[in-house]
Protein backbone atom coordinates (compact mmCIF):
# COMPACT_ATOMS: atom_id res chain seq x y z
CA UNK A 1 0.00 0.00 0.00
CA UNK A 2 2.60 2.40 1.15
CA UNK A 3 4.61 1.42 -2.55
CA UNK A 4 1.34 2.03 -4.19
CA UNK A 5 1.34 5.49 -2.54
CA UNK A 6 4.52 6.35 -3.52
CA UNK A 7 3.75 5.68 -7.20
CA UNK A 8 0.82 7.91 -7.00
CA UNK A 9 2.66 10.78 -5.64
CA UNK A 10 5.44 9.97 -8.81
CA UNK A 11 3.42 10.19 -10.90
CA UNK A 12 1.38 13.60 -9.85
CA UNK A 13 5.43 15.20 -9.76
CA UNK A 14 6.07 14.06 -13.20
CA UNK A 15 2.49 15.62 -14.84
CA UNK A 16 3.28 18.54 -12.83
CA UNK A 17 7.45 18.96 -13.92
CA UNK A 18 5.47 18.14 -17.62
CA UNK A 19 3.73 21.08 -16.94
CA UNK A 20 6.35 23.82 -16.07
CA UNK A 21 6.62 26.94 -17.73
CA UNK A 22 9.03 27.21 -20.95
CA UNK A 23 9.73 29.82 -23.00
CA UNK A 24 8.12 30.96 -26.34
CA UNK A 25 8.65 33.25 -29.37
CA UNK A 26 5.58 35.19 -29.45
CA UNK A 27 3.91 36.56 -32.42
CA UNK A 28 5.70 40.23 -31.56
CA UNK A 29 9.37 38.43 -31.07
CA UNK A 30 8.94 38.99 -27.01
CA UNK A 31 9.48 35.89 -24.97
CA UNK A 32 6.16 34.89 -23.33
CA UNK A 33 5.39 32.04 -20.84
CA UNK A 34 3.20 29.06 -21.23
CA UNK A 35 1.95 25.63 -20.00
CA UNK A 36 4.24 22.72 -21.94
CA UNK A 37 1.73 19.71 -21.74
CA UNK A 38 3.52 16.14 -21.83
CA UNK A 39 4.85 17.08 -25.69
CA UNK A 40 3.64 13.57 -27.68
CA UNK A 41 0.70 11.53 -27.49
CA UNK A 42 2.67 8.43 -28.23
CA UNK A 43 5.09 9.33 -25.59
CA UNK A 44 2.13 9.24 -23.19
CA UNK A 45 1.45 6.47 -24.66
CA UNK A 46 4.26 4.30 -24.52
CA UNK A 47 6.30 4.82 -21.68
CA UNK A 48 8.75 2.35 -23.31
CA UNK A 49 9.60 5.11 -25.84
CA UNK A 50 9.94 7.90 -23.12
CA UNK A 51 13.90 9.20 -23.70
CA UNK A 52 15.30 10.31 -20.09
CA UNK A 53 16.69 13.44 -20.37
CA UNK A 54 19.86 13.67 -18.17
CA UNK A 55 22.06 16.72 -17.63
CA UNK A 56 24.60 14.97 -16.84
CA UNK A 57 27.81 15.48 -18.12
CA UNK A 58 31.43 15.29 -17.66
CA UNK A 59 31.83 18.48 -19.15
CA UNK A 60 30.76 22.60 -17.95
CA UNK A 61 27.47 23.93 -18.94
CA UNK A 62 25.52 27.35 -17.88
CA UNK A 63 29.05 29.50 -16.93
CA UNK A 64 29.90 31.63 -20.36
CA UNK A 65 28.26 34.88 -21.05
CA UNK A 66 26.77 35.87 -24.28
CA UNK A 67 29.36 37.11 -25.94
CA UNK A 68 31.49 34.16 -25.65
CA UNK A 69 29.01 32.09 -26.92
CA UNK A 70 28.54 34.68 -29.85
CA UNK A 71 32.32 34.15 -30.70
CA UNK A 72 32.01 30.72 -30.80
CA UNK A 73 29.04 30.81 -32.96
CA UNK A 74 31.12 33.41 -35.27
CA UNK A 75 34.65 31.57 -35.08
CA UNK A 76 32.21 28.78 -36.94
CA UNK A 77 30.64 30.98 -39.50
CA UNK A 78 34.62 32.58 -40.11
CA UNK A 79 36.03 29.37 -40.68
CA UNK A 80 38.41 29.34 -43.22
CA UNK A 81 35.83 27.72 -45.12
CA UNK A 82 34.79 31.28 -45.84
CA UNK A 83 37.60 30.99 -48.49
CA UNK A 84 36.02 28.92 -50.70
CA UNK A 85 32.66 30.46 -50.67
CA UNK A 86 33.19 32.78 -53.90
CA UNK A 87 33.55 29.40 -55.77
CA UNK A 88 31.43 27.01 -54.07
CA UNK A 89 28.31 29.74 -53.99
CA UNK A 90 29.53 32.76 -56.25
CA UNK A 91 30.49 31.13 -59.16
CA UNK A 92 27.24 28.67 -59.24
CA UNK A 93 24.73 31.21 -58.66
CA UNK A 94 26.06 34.19 -59.72
CA UNK A 95 25.92 37.70 -58.70
CA UNK A 96 22.39 38.07 -58.20
CA UNK A 97 21.77 34.74 -57.23
CA UNK A 98 24.83 34.30 -54.62
CA UNK A 99 23.80 37.82 -53.27
CA UNK A 100 20.00 37.19 -52.75
CA UNK A 101 20.74 33.82 -51.50
CA UNK A 102 23.55 34.70 -49.29
CA UNK A 103 21.10 37.29 -47.52
CA UNK A 104 18.21 35.39 -47.81
CA UNK A 105 20.11 32.21 -46.01
CA UNK A 106 21.44 34.43 -43.13
CA UNK A 107 17.52 35.54 -42.57
CA UNK A 108 16.35 32.09 -42.67
CA UNK A 109 18.87 30.30 -40.45
CA UNK A 110 18.88 33.13 -37.98
CA UNK A 111 14.68 32.25 -37.22
CA UNK A 112 15.42 28.69 -37.42
CA UNK A 113 18.30 28.67 -34.67
CA UNK A 114 15.69 31.87 -33.14
CA UNK A 115 13.52 28.64 -32.76
CA UNK A 116 15.66 26.00 -31.59
CA UNK A 117 16.68 28.55 -28.80
CA UNK A 118 13.41 28.80 -27.56
CA UNK A 119 12.74 24.63 -27.17
CA UNK A 120 16.11 24.55 -25.07
CA UNK A 121 13.64 24.33 -21.41
CA UNK A 122 10.78 21.82 -22.89
CA UNK A 123 8.38 20.07 -20.29
CA UNK A 124 10.12 21.27 -17.41
CA UNK A 125 13.26 19.96 -18.34
CA UNK A 126 16.52 21.58 -19.59
CA UNK A 127 17.99 19.93 -22.75
CA UNK A 128 22.10 20.09 -23.46
CA UNK A 129 21.80 18.02 -26.37
CA UNK A 130 19.85 18.16 -29.46
CA UNK A 131 19.57 14.35 -29.34
CA UNK A 132 17.60 14.86 -25.71
CA UNK A 133 15.22 17.82 -27.25
CA UNK A 134 14.24 15.39 -30.26
CA UNK A 135 14.04 12.55 -28.00
CA UNK A 136 12.14 13.91 -25.07
CA UNK A 137 9.42 15.77 -27.85
CA UNK A 138 9.53 12.31 -30.29
CA UNK A 139 10.78 9.60 -28.42
CA UNK A 140 13.50 7.05 -28.77
CA UNK A 141 13.55 6.72 -32.63
CA UNK A 142 13.87 10.23 -33.16
CA UNK A 143 16.42 10.64 -30.40
CA UNK A 144 19.06 7.63 -32.37
CA UNK A 145 17.55 9.17 -35.78
CA UNK A 146 19.13 12.85 -34.80
CA UNK A 147 21.75 11.74 -33.07
CA UNK A 148 22.83 9.94 -36.58
CA UNK A 149 22.10 13.22 -38.45
CA UNK A 150 24.31 15.26 -36.02
CA UNK A 151 27.07 12.73 -35.79
CA UNK A 152 27.35 12.64 -39.94
CA UNK A 153 26.89 16.91 -39.91
CA UNK A 154 29.73 17.17 -37.57
CA UNK A 155 32.05 14.46 -38.67
CA UNK A 156 32.07 15.85 -41.98
CA UNK A 157 32.38 19.04 -41.25
CA UNK A 158 35.69 18.07 -39.03
CA UNK A 159 36.94 16.00 -42.17
CA UNK A 160 36.64 19.31 -44.23
CA UNK A 161 37.78 21.73 -41.75
CA UNK A 162 41.02 18.66 -41.34
CA UNK A 163 40.91 19.38 -45.66
CA UNK A 164 41.63 22.88 -45.86
CA UNK A 165 44.02 23.28 -42.95
CA UNK A 166 46.05 20.76 -45.27
CA UNK A 167 45.21 22.91 -48.05
CA UNK A 168 46.79 25.68 -45.95
CA UNK A 169 49.80 23.57 -45.39
CA UNK A 170 50.57 22.65 -48.51
CA UNK A 171 50.06 26.37 -49.95
CA UNK A 172 53.12 27.18 -47.63
CA UNK A 173 54.93 24.82 -49.12
CA UNK A 174 54.56 25.14 -52.63
CA UNK A 175 55.44 29.00 -51.74
CA UNK A 176 58.57 28.27 -51.47
CA UNK A 177 59.23 24.79 -52.75
CA UNK A 178 56.97 23.92 -55.98
CA UNK A 179 58.38 20.46 -56.63
CA UNK A 180 55.51 18.50 -56.09
CA UNK A 181 56.97 16.01 -52.82
CA UNK A 182 55.12 17.23 -50.16
CA UNK A 183 51.28 16.38 -51.27
CA UNK A 184 48.62 17.37 -49.63
CA UNK A 185 47.46 13.89 -47.81
CA UNK A 186 50.49 14.30 -46.30
CA UNK A 187 49.77 17.66 -45.31
CA UNK A 188 46.29 16.64 -44.01
CA UNK A 189 47.99 13.83 -41.95
CA UNK A 190 49.68 16.50 -40.54
CA UNK A 191 46.88 18.41 -39.58
CA UNK A 192 45.12 16.11 -38.06
CA UNK A 193 48.22 15.16 -35.76
CA UNK A 194 48.00 18.79 -34.85
CA UNK A 195 44.36 18.68 -34.43
CA UNK A 196 44.46 15.95 -32.19
CA UNK A 197 47.23 17.93 -29.61
CA UNK A 198 45.25 20.65 -29.49
CA UNK A 199 42.38 18.06 -28.09
CA UNK A 200 44.14 16.92 -26.07
CA UNK A 201 44.87 19.68 -24.47
CA UNK A 202 41.56 21.56 -24.31
CA UNK A 203 38.93 19.02 -22.04
CA UNK A 204 35.85 21.13 -23.26
CA UNK A 205 34.01 23.70 -25.09
CA UNK A 206 33.81 26.26 -22.16
CA UNK A 207 37.68 26.00 -21.95
CA UNK A 208 38.44 27.64 -25.18
CA UNK A 209 37.82 31.30 -23.95
CA UNK A 210 41.21 32.81 -24.93
CA UNK A 211 41.62 30.55 -27.56
CA UNK A 212 38.04 32.26 -29.26
CA UNK A 213 39.77 35.80 -29.13
CA UNK A 214 42.87 34.03 -30.75
CA UNK A 215 40.62 32.71 -33.40
CA UNK A 216 39.31 35.62 -33.95
CA UNK A 217 42.20 37.48 -34.70
CA UNK A 218 43.65 34.59 -37.56
CA UNK A 219 40.35 35.28 -39.19
CA UNK A 220 40.55 38.43 -39.42
CA UNK A 221 44.05 38.18 -40.84
CA UNK A 222 43.20 35.70 -43.30
CA UNK A 223 40.18 37.54 -44.64
CA UNK A 224 41.66 41.13 -44.24
CA UNK A 225 45.20 39.75 -46.47
CA UNK A 226 42.54 37.62 -48.93
CA UNK A 227 40.24 40.88 -49.02
CA UNK A 228 43.06 43.18 -49.92
CA UNK A 229 45.01 41.39 -52.43
CA UNK A 230 41.94 40.43 -54.23
CA UNK A 231 41.37 44.23 -54.68
CA UNK A 232 44.28 44.78 -55.81
CA UNK A 233 44.52 41.96 -57.88
CA UNK A 234 40.71 42.76 -59.40
CA UNK A 235 41.69 46.72 -60.10
CA UNK A 236 45.22 45.28 -62.02
CA UNK A 237 43.36 42.49 -64.15
CA UNK A 238 41.32 43.03 -67.21
CA UNK A 239 37.55 42.42 -67.03
CA UNK A 240 36.53 39.05 -65.76
CA UNK A 241 34.31 36.91 -66.87
CA UNK A 242 31.13 35.79 -64.46
CA UNK A 243 29.40 33.70 -67.13
CA UNK A 244 28.33 30.85 -64.80
CA UNK A 245 30.04 27.77 -66.22
CA UNK A 246 28.91 24.28 -67.40
CA UNK A 247 26.39 22.84 -69.38
CA UNK A 248 22.29 23.23 -68.57
CA UNK A 249 22.15 19.99 -66.85
CA UNK A 250 25.74 20.73 -64.86
CA UNK A 251 24.09 23.86 -63.89
CA UNK A 252 21.32 22.70 -62.42
CA UNK A 253 23.20 20.34 -60.09
CA UNK A 254 25.52 23.30 -59.16
CA UNK A 255 22.74 25.78 -58.38
CA UNK A 256 21.13 23.04 -55.96
CA UNK A 257 24.57 22.12 -54.84
CA UNK A 258 25.51 25.96 -53.57
CA UNK A 259 21.87 25.74 -51.94
CA UNK A 260 23.26 23.54 -49.92
CA UNK A 261 26.37 25.28 -49.32
CA UNK A 262 24.55 28.17 -48.39
CA UNK A 263 23.10 26.83 -45.21
CA UNK A 264 26.14 24.95 -44.42
CA UNK A 265 27.97 28.95 -44.20
CA UNK A 266 25.66 30.00 -41.24
CA UNK A 267 24.55 27.23 -39.56
CA UNK A 268 26.89 24.41 -36.96
CA UNK A 269 24.23 21.28 -36.39
CA UNK A 270 24.82 21.68 -32.57
CA UNK A 271 23.27 24.88 -31.09
CA UNK A 272 21.59 23.07 -28.05
CA UNK A 273 25.16 21.92 -26.89
CA UNK A 274 26.39 25.46 -27.34
CA UNK A 275 23.01 26.82 -25.79
CA UNK A 276 24.34 24.49 -22.97
CA UNK A 277 27.09 26.37 -21.63
CA UNK A 278 25.59 29.40 -22.15
CA UNK A 279 24.46 31.32 -18.55
CA UNK A 280 20.71 31.98 -17.48
CA UNK A 281 18.39 33.63 -18.72
CA UNK A 282 19.56 30.68 -21.23
CA UNK A 283 16.88 31.97 -24.02
CA UNK A 284 17.67 35.61 -24.14
CA UNK A 285 21.50 35.51 -23.97
CA UNK A 286 21.09 32.91 -26.86
CA UNK A 287 19.22 35.72 -28.97
CA UNK A 288 22.44 37.85 -28.20
CA UNK A 289 24.50 35.88 -28.80
CA UNK A 290 22.44 34.61 -32.62
CA UNK A 291 22.12 38.50 -33.61
CA UNK A 292 26.18 38.97 -32.87
CA UNK A 293 26.80 35.93 -35.16
CA UNK A 294 23.88 37.06 -37.92
CA UNK A 295 25.05 40.56 -37.66
CA UNK A 296 28.37 41.69 -36.98
CA UNK A 297 29.84 37.98 -37.19
CA UNK A 298 28.74 37.45 -40.95
CA UNK A 299 30.50 40.77 -41.68
CA UNK A 300 33.76 39.58 -42.65
CA UNK A 301 32.20 36.33 -44.68
CA UNK A 302 30.41 38.63 -47.23
CA UNK A 303 33.19 40.65 -47.61
CA UNK A 304 35.71 37.84 -48.92
CA UNK A 305 33.04 35.73 -50.52
CA UNK A 306 31.60 39.26 -52.55
CA UNK A 307 35.67 40.34 -52.62
CA UNK A 308 36.90 37.02 -54.26
CA UNK A 309 34.27 36.02 -56.63
CA UNK A 310 34.58 40.52 -57.70
CA UNK A 311 38.57 39.53 -58.22
CA UNK A 312 38.28 36.31 -60.39
CA UNK A 313 35.25 35.73 -61.47
CA UNK A 314 34.27 32.09 -62.31
CA UNK A 315 38.03 30.98 -62.33
CA UNK A 316 38.15 31.36 -58.57
CA UNK A 317 40.07 28.88 -57.10
CA UNK A 318 38.16 26.55 -54.25
CA UNK A 319 40.78 27.72 -52.06
CA UNK A 320 40.88 32.11 -52.08
CA UNK A 321 44.44 31.72 -51.20
CA UNK A 322 45.50 29.79 -54.16
CA UNK A 323 44.19 32.65 -56.70
CA UNK A 324 45.33 35.54 -54.93
CA UNK A 325 49.18 37.23 -56.15
CA UNK A 326 51.39 39.40 -53.65
CA UNK A 327 54.41 38.98 -51.72
CA UNK A 328 55.25 35.51 -50.61
CA UNK A 329 55.16 36.26 -46.79
CA UNK A 330 52.23 37.97 -47.29
CA UNK A 331 50.23 34.59 -48.56
CA UNK A 332 52.25 32.43 -45.80
CA UNK A 333 51.10 34.91 -43.20
CA UNK A 334 47.40 34.03 -44.45
CA UNK A 335 47.65 30.79 -44.87
CA UNK A 336 49.70 29.70 -41.30
CA UNK A 337 46.38 31.68 -39.68
CA UNK A 338 44.02 29.92 -41.46
CA UNK A 339 45.66 26.45 -40.54
CA UNK A 340 45.78 27.79 -36.78
CA UNK A 341 42.17 28.74 -37.55
CA UNK A 342 40.75 25.46 -38.12
CA UNK A 343 42.29 23.90 -35.42
CA UNK A 344 40.78 25.77 -33.21
CA UNK A 345 37.32 25.45 -35.22
CA UNK A 346 37.38 22.12 -35.47
CA UNK A 347 37.49 21.88 -31.64
CA UNK A 348 34.28 23.74 -31.70
CA UNK A 349 32.73 21.19 -33.81
CA UNK A 350 33.76 17.93 -32.51
CA UNK A 351 33.02 18.71 -28.65
CA UNK A 352 29.84 16.87 -28.73
CA UNK A 353 31.53 13.78 -29.82
CA UNK A 354 33.96 14.72 -26.77
CA UNK A 355 31.11 15.60 -24.29
CA UNK A 356 29.95 12.26 -25.22
CA UNK A 357 32.67 9.90 -25.33
CA UNK A 358 33.80 11.79 -22.11
CA UNK A 359 30.72 11.34 -20.38
CA UNK A 360 29.98 8.00 -21.18
CA UNK A 361 33.28 6.49 -20.96
CA UNK A 362 35.24 9.01 -18.72
CA UNK A 363 36.26 7.84 -15.51
CA UNK A 364 34.29 11.01 -13.86
CA UNK A 365 36.67 11.06 -11.36
CA UNK A 366 39.65 13.66 -10.75
CA UNK A 367 40.45 17.38 -12.74
CA UNK A 368 40.55 17.37 -16.27
CA UNK A 369 44.14 17.19 -16.41
CA UNK A 370 44.68 14.61 -14.02
CA UNK A 371 46.88 11.88 -15.98
CA UNK A 372 44.45 9.08 -16.24
CA UNK A 373 42.00 11.99 -17.89
CA UNK A 374 44.60 13.05 -20.47
CA UNK A 375 45.40 9.66 -21.27
CA UNK A 376 42.19 9.08 -22.20
CA UNK A 377 41.67 12.06 -23.97
CA UNK A 378 44.68 11.06 -25.84
CA UNK A 379 43.19 7.10 -26.98
CA UNK A 380 39.75 8.12 -26.97
CA UNK A 381 39.97 11.62 -29.28
CA UNK A 382 43.06 10.71 -30.95
CA UNK A 383 41.04 7.67 -32.16
CA UNK A 384 38.11 9.65 -33.48
CA UNK A 385 40.42 12.27 -34.99
CA UNK A 386 42.25 9.31 -37.08
CA UNK A 387 39.41 8.39 -38.59
CA UNK A 388 38.41 11.96 -39.93
CA UNK A 389 42.09 12.56 -40.89
CA UNK A 390 41.84 9.32 -43.00
CA UNK A 391 38.67 10.24 -44.64
CA UNK A 392 39.66 13.46 -45.58
CA UNK A 393 42.89 12.20 -46.88
CA UNK A 394 40.96 9.55 -49.24
CA UNK A 395 38.49 12.05 -50.72
CA UNK A 396 39.67 15.53 -50.09
CA UNK A 397 36.73 17.14 -52.72
CA UNK A 398 36.00 20.35 -49.75
CA UNK A 399 33.44 21.61 -52.04
CA UNK A 400 31.47 18.25 -52.41
CA UNK A 401 31.55 17.45 -48.36
CA UNK A 402 30.23 21.12 -48.05
CA UNK A 403 27.45 20.81 -50.42
CA UNK A 404 26.95 16.35 -48.98
CA UNK A 405 27.13 18.10 -45.69
CA UNK A 406 24.76 20.65 -45.90
CA UNK A 407 22.28 18.12 -47.76
CA UNK A 408 22.39 15.19 -45.34
CA UNK A 409 22.51 17.27 -41.86
CA UNK A 410 21.99 20.86 -41.94
CA UNK A 411 19.07 20.79 -44.20
CA UNK A 412 17.25 18.48 -41.80
CA UNK A 413 18.77 19.46 -38.19
CA UNK A 414 18.64 23.12 -38.49
CA UNK A 415 15.12 23.97 -40.96
CA UNK A 416 13.58 20.40 -40.98
CA UNK A 417 13.71 19.45 -37.12
CA UNK A 418 13.78 22.80 -35.56
CA UNK A 419 10.53 23.89 -37.24
CA UNK A 420 8.49 20.55 -36.82
CA UNK A 421 9.78 20.26 -32.98
CA UNK A 422 8.75 24.08 -32.54
CA UNK A 423 5.30 23.28 -34.32
CA UNK A 424 4.71 20.07 -31.95
CA UNK A 425 5.40 21.78 -28.54
CA UNK A 426 3.86 25.30 -29.41
CA UNK A 427 0.59 23.91 -31.64
CA UNK A 428 -2.26 24.78 -29.12
CA UNK A 429 -0.29 28.37 -28.96
CA UNK A 430 -0.17 29.30 -32.86
CA UNK A 431 -3.08 30.50 -35.48
CA UNK A 432 -3.78 28.71 -38.42
CA UNK A 433 -1.42 31.07 -40.75
CA UNK A 434 1.44 30.13 -38.34
CA UNK A 435 0.78 26.22 -38.24
CA UNK A 436 0.67 26.80 -42.40
CA UNK A 437 4.36 28.39 -42.23
CA UNK A 438 5.47 25.97 -40.24
CA UNK A 439 4.92 23.20 -41.73
CA UNK A 440 5.58 24.76 -45.36
CA UNK A 441 9.08 25.15 -43.58
CA UNK A 442 9.12 21.25 -42.90
CA UNK A 443 8.19 20.29 -46.45
CA UNK A 444 9.84 22.34 -48.48
CA UNK A 445 13.29 22.02 -46.58
CA UNK A 446 12.76 18.14 -46.73
CA UNK A 447 12.62 18.53 -50.37
CA UNK A 448 15.41 20.82 -50.65
CA UNK A 449 17.27 18.47 -48.80
CA UNK A 450 16.60 15.39 -51.26
CA UNK A 451 17.55 17.34 -54.10
CA UNK A 452 20.86 18.60 -52.61
CA UNK A 453 21.74 15.56 -51.56
CA UNK A 454 21.03 14.03 -55.40
CA UNK A 455 23.22 16.59 -56.76
CA UNK A 456 25.97 16.54 -54.09
CA UNK A 457 26.35 12.77 -54.96
CA UNK A 458 26.31 13.56 -58.22
CA UNK A 459 29.24 15.91 -57.69
CA UNK A 460 31.60 13.52 -55.73
CA UNK A 461 30.78 10.47 -58.13
CA UNK A 462 32.29 13.14 -60.66
CA UNK A 463 34.95 14.09 -59.18
CA UNK A 464 35.71 10.90 -58.00
CA UNK A 465 35.84 9.86 -62.37
CA UNK A 466 38.46 12.86 -62.29
CA UNK A 467 40.77 12.19 -59.41
CA UNK A 468 41.39 9.66 -57.21
CA UNK A 469 42.03 8.09 -53.71
CA UNK A 470 44.37 10.13 -51.78
CA UNK A 471 44.78 12.52 -54.31
CA UNK A 472 47.05 15.62 -54.49
CA UNK A 473 44.73 18.45 -55.78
Amino acid sequence: KQQHQLDEENQRAALFHSSAPSSSLGADGEEERETVPLLSCKMADDKSDTVQVSEDTAHQISIDPWYQVGFILTTGVNSAYVLGYSASIMVPLGWIGGTCGLILAAAISMYANALLAHLHEVGGKRHIRYRDLAGHIYGRKMYSLTWALQYVNLFMINTGLIILAGQALKAIYVLFRDDGVLKLPYCIALSGFVCALFAFGIPYLSALRIWLGLSTVFSLIYIMIAFVMSLRDGITTPAKDYTIPGSHSDRIFTTIGAVANLVFAYNTGMLPEIQATIRPPVVKNMEKALWFQFTVGSLPLYAVTFMGYWAYGSSTSSYLLNSVKGPIWIKTVANLSAFLQTVIALHIFASPMYEFLDTRFGSGHGGPFAIHNIMFRVGVRGGYLTVNTLVAAMLPFLGDFMSLTGALSTFPLTFVLANHMYLTVKQNKMSIFRKCWHWLNVVGFSCLSVAAAVAAVRLITVDYSTYHLFADM
